[in-house]
């Protein structure tokens, strides 16, 4: 029997986000990695992503929305936009991927205020840098 998700809303959104900010970021490192052979910027969208899972396992709250998911019950999982589905190249996925870091930083941040101050702080760092490094390679995919 699932459980109820109507008590948890906040960590499910917290480990949603979480999920998507690691992933995404994990599709950036593999571009900057195997298409533009950087190793500075490999380096620095895996550095990001690390410090993203130690401000999750240092904070109680977002360490414990793990428990919280319910896959299952979750409407969001059906959805889809058909550009989700359509990529040129290289270049559209990493556009697509850091987007959706920035996005999902943004959520963490905001909601983290719920938990940890600390941990708001740290998102909201980690989505300004964001900002440089997508600047840096979209200058170079011009």
């Amino acid at each position: 029997m699932p459980r109820s998700t109507a008590k948890h809303p906040i960590e499910r959104i917290l480990d949603a986000n979480l999920n998507r900010t690691k992933e995404g970021l994990r599709v950036c490192e593999e571009f900057a990695r195997f298409i533009l052979n950087d190793a500075f910027l490999t380096k620095e969208f895996k550095g990001i992503r690390h410090r993203v899972s130690a401000i999750a396992l240092k904070n109680a709250g977002l360490r414990a929305c793990i428990d919280k998911r319910d896959t299952g019950s979750d409407p969001g999982t059906a959805l889809h936009h058909p550009a989700e589905l359509t990529r040129k190249n290289g270049a559209d996925i990493f556009r697509a991927n850091i987007q959706r870091v920035k996005e999902s930083t943004r959520v963490l941040e905001e909601f983290s205020k719920l938990q940890s101050v600390r941990a708001a702080l740290e998102f909201k760092k980690i989505r300004y840098r964001l900002y440089v490094l997508e600047q840096k390679i979209v200058k170079r995919l011009i």
